[in-house]
């Protein structure tokens, strides 16, 4: 009998999958993109869980060795894509929960040619656990997770003291986290979480980091600007010591 998942599935996850019904175009992609673009994986108990042992290899998968960066929570992919289509010699993966904004990405991605983008529906925390080997990530990108910002929902907030040690083992030494947020109390949570994480330094000078020009600007951003909330960015680099 296969053992169950542990971590991240003994706590509430950093999502609500709600169904919804993806638009005809939407459908069309899932259909004839998804072979390209998505990774199949094998499940464990969830319908986002991936199932331990299922390792991939990152050049099998893009058919070439290349730095690879890991967006988690890629929603409708604008982000991505616009890197992807940028930098053709970094390979990409996406990763995201929603169907419908995996089906926008590769509606994007397809129009744009790009072929350094792959995506994969499940939860961040088990992809990073099961299904990239250890050490073959060099960049893990966190941009605008949901803040869950009533109190008695904040539990569920990704980056909590348990999720270093994930992105530890997903790093290679050297490699960065980046994150964001327009939420000024998580953006505090996710730098106290990271200043004591074993195996990371802050890789930026003063209170905030520079906000990171490789993100493009989403009119997400936009709005969080307009009604006056202030955009933190955070980056911290893996240093190869201990975590």
């Amino acid at each position: 009998m296969t053992e169950p998942s542990r971590g991240f599935r003994e706590r509430p996850v950093s999502f609500v999958r709600r169904s919804g019904r993806m638009s005809e175009a939407q459908e069309r992609a899932w259909r004839d993109l998804s072979p390209r673009f998505v990774i199949p994986v094998a499940r464990d108990v969830a319908a986002t869980s991936i199932l331990p042992g299922s390792a991939i290899d990152p050049g099998a998968t893009f058919g070439r060795s290349a730095r690879l960066v890991v967006e988690i929570g890629s929603g409708q992919g604008h982000a991505i894509v616009h890197a992807a289509a940028s930098d053709p010699d970094t390979d990409f993966l996406a990763v995201e929960v929603f169907r419908a904004g995996l089906a926008r990405t590769m509606l994007d991605a397809d129009r744009a040619g790009i072929g350094n983008l792959r995506l994969v529906e499940a939860n961040a925390p088990e992809v990073l656990q099961h299904l990239l080997p250890a050490g073959s990530v060099d960049e893990i990108w966190i941009f605008f997770p949901d803040p869950w910002h009533k109190k008695r929902h904040t539990k569920r907030r990704l980056l909590a003291p348990e999720f270093p040690p994930v992105l530890a083992a997903a790093l290679r030494p050297g490699g960065v986290v980046r994150l964001a947020t327009d939420w000024e109390d998580y953006a505090r949570q996710m730098r106290e979480v990271m200043d004591a994480a074993p195996g990371f330094v802050r890789d930026f000078p003063g209170e905030w980091a520079e906000r990171f020009n490789g993100r493009v600007l989403t009119a997400f951003e936009r709005k969080g600007t307009r009604v006056g909330r202030e955009i933190r960015d955070l980056a911290y680099r893996r240093d190869g010591i201990g975590g």
